[in-house]
């Protein structure tokens, strides 16, 4: 999901929950205890080979899920105020955790994946992350840099470089197994000009940052399931659940 995405018409304690984030950015960049980049360096982040030795188990779940791929939801149906950048179903997800949701169904379904994400240092939002041959994800920046994208490579078509994200300019092409963290701030853009499905392991995590920017990093987090954008965002996935599962 795009946690902390405002919506088009936000209530007064999303106006100062938004408020805060945009005073914020700054101050998270220079607390930051690895750095401001687009795209990091793997080795400030001690536990991503543990993560990308998990990817094998974490494919074979997957293979399962995308069984049935036509049923599992697009982003936008979750989270509505993602349709500015994808209103069609060719971006599909598969939620294991989002800011205060837990999918309990998904990740007893998938018990190496939830294993492996259990090891990510204050991981905030994990889901498979699914799209259709020829989709595109145009050039848009998220909200707050008090959390850091990783993208686990899981199926990445042929050819290899037609499938590729692009993060300030700078681009990175997927590969099976192998993770990248990168800074969503920063604008970027998604191309999949291949025949085939692109699927990641999307994750996101809190900052390594200094204190005291550390806690209020943490506060600001724990108080996103509060605004109105999650809220919906957890109805609508209970609801595709419920489906989901009574036919299943």
């Amino acid at each position: 999901m795009n946690p902390l995405a405002p919506a088009s018409a936000p209530n007064l304690f999303s106006r100062c929950f938004f408020g805060l984030v945009d005073w914020l950015r700054n101050r998270i960049a220079k607390a930051s205890l690895v750095g401001d980049h687009p795209i990091f360096d793997n080795a400030r982040f001690p536990w991503i080979p543990a993560l990308e030795a998990q990817a094998p188990a974490i494919q074979a779940e997957l293979m399962g899920v995308l069984g049935n791929r036509e049923q599992l939801p697009a982003f936008h149906e979750l989270s509505p105020d993602v349709a500015t950048i994808t209103a069609d179903d060719q971006w599909k997800t598969f939620v294991f955790m989002a800011y205060g949701l837990r999918s309990a169904r998904n990740m007893a379904r998938c018990p190496a994946t939830t294993a492996a994400l259990k090891h990510i240092p204050g991981i905030r939002t994990a889901f498979f992350s699914i799209l259709e041959p020829g989709k595109r994800i145009p050039l848009h920046r998220g909200p707050y840099n008090g959390v850091l994208r990783l993208h686990l490579g899981l199926v990445v078509p042929q050819p290899r470089e037609n499938c590729w994200i692009e993060v300030n300019g700078q681009r990175y092409i997927w590969r099976e197994g192998q993770a990248v963290v990168f800074d969503d701030l920063y604008p970027h853009e998604v191309h999949n000009d291949t025949d085939g499905v692109r699927v990641v392991l999307f994750v996101d995590f809190e900052r390594p940052c200094s204190a005291p920017m550390r806690w209020i990093n943490k506060l600001v987090l724990a108080a996103a399931p509060m605004t109105p954008e999650i809220k919906r965002g957890k109805a609508n996935h209970d609801l595709w659940e419920k489906d989901y599962y009574s036919r299943h």
